[in-house]
């Protein structure tokens, strides 16, 4: 079975494959096999009001943001757990962020691929903008990380291997994703990769030039305020990876966004002694300002960064069908909404479901 404890509701039962006879970790670490995965095809899904409020018994809450908070909830059709997100409409025009929004509906609406969050559906009240998608039961890769410290070079390089092929997916299709971070990694059932929050991502053909993301991740081209692509995407991958193999970011200081801006247009990274040289290769190569040089921009895109000596072990054919045990398997009860892996937070007080006068509708009409 797959992380996603859910299928469409109401109908379908979980989907996924059996993790009998799976090859462990070591298949990751010791094949020579080396070809890019043929991505899958895109199919359109009809995501808009196929839900409402009275779909679902609403359990706890999983997490909070600026606009909301995302709910782990359970269908009263067919009793499976979904993760919903509840975005403020009030809050969104305020931060001036409802062309994110609508983008972030956008893209999940338009995506499909074993590493992505799967989006259900969405509806709105008067007051809120709801999207439901899959439980991820496993919780961030961010809690693990902090657990750990720091992650073994083989556990960085499969995490960073399932992201790999996420973003190319997404940059087949002009998506840029653009906030690629621990946070917002989470962990299927079986310890395999699902990127969830898309608020940040957009279709972006050639150059945007939009100022947004996490101070950490940023690339110097857009805290420049220059035009840039997809590849600071690549950029925000090195950043990652050199995250899960230190236990830091290289340029975090103290803190203060407007050190790190600084420290970021200077461009100096120092490696610690214990990173795996072929992995230094690589991060000097993606966390590199010159756009000639960094790898994904190049004339082979992202097939440059899979078929780099640090990859060299992985076949991404089978990484792409989960062939390959997870590194961790996280401590949960499958299917069983399961939230131990998230922290606790105060609930909303704000009952859901408002009707009346909607002055924000017009911002929001694709949900």
């Amino acid at each position: 079975m797959s992380s996603t404890v859910a299928s469409s509701p109401p109908q379908n039962a979980s989907f996924g494959q059996s993790q009998q006879n799976v090859p462990s970790i070591q298949s990751l670490l010791n094949s020579s096999s080396n070809g890019a995965q043929q991505q899958p095809q895109n199919v359109a899904r009809d995501t808009k009001g196929k839900y409402t409020l009275t779909d679902f018994t609403i359990q706890r809450t999983l997490g909070t943001g600026s606009f909301g908070r995302v709910h782990l909830v359970q269908s009263k059709h067919n009793q499976r757990f979904y993760a919903v997100k509840v975005l403020k409409k009030a809050q969104v025009v305020k931060m001036k962020q409802i062309e994110h929004t609508n983008d972030e509906r956008r893209m999940l609406g338009k995506v499909k691929h074993p590493f992505l969050i799967t989006l259900w559906g969405t509806f709105q009240d008067s007051k809120n903008l709801y999207m439901v998608m899959d439980f991820i039961e496993g919780g961030e890769l961010f809690s693990l990380l902090r657990k750990s410290q720091r992650f073994p070079n083989p556990v960085a390089k499969f995490y960073a291997a399932e992201v790999v092929l996420a973003l190319d997916y997404l940059h087949s299709m002009n998506v840029i994703y653009r906030d690629l971070k621990p946070e917002n990694l989470l962990l299927d059932r079986h310890g395999h990769l699902k990127i969830t929050d898309f608020g940040f991502a957009k279709e972006v053909p050639d150059i945007t030039w939009t100022l947004c993301g996490t101070p950490d991740y940023l690339a110097p081209e857009v805290v420049s305020s220059k035009g840039y692509n997809k590849s600071v995407d690549w950029w925000s991958l090195g950043i990652l990876i050199f995250e899960m193999l230190c236990g830091f970011t290289p340029f975090w200081d103290g803190g203060s966004p407007m050190k790190i801006y600084e420290n970021i247009l200077k461009g100096r990274v120092k490696y610690p002694p214990y990173i795996n040289p072929d992995a230094q290769d690589l991060l000097s190569k993606l966390i590199t300002a010159d756009l000639t040089k960094r790898l994904g921009n190049l004339v082979n895109g992202s097939k440059d960064i899979m078929n780099h000596p640090w990859f060299t072990e992985v076949t991404w054919d089978r990484l792409m069908r989960k062939d390959i045990d997870a590194p961790y398997v996280p401590p949960i009860k499958a299917g069983a909404g399961d939230a131990s892996q998230f922290d606790k937070y105060p609930e909303e007080t704000e009952a859901y479901g408002a009707h009346g006068d909607d002055p924000y509708a017009k911002h929001f009409v694709d949900f």
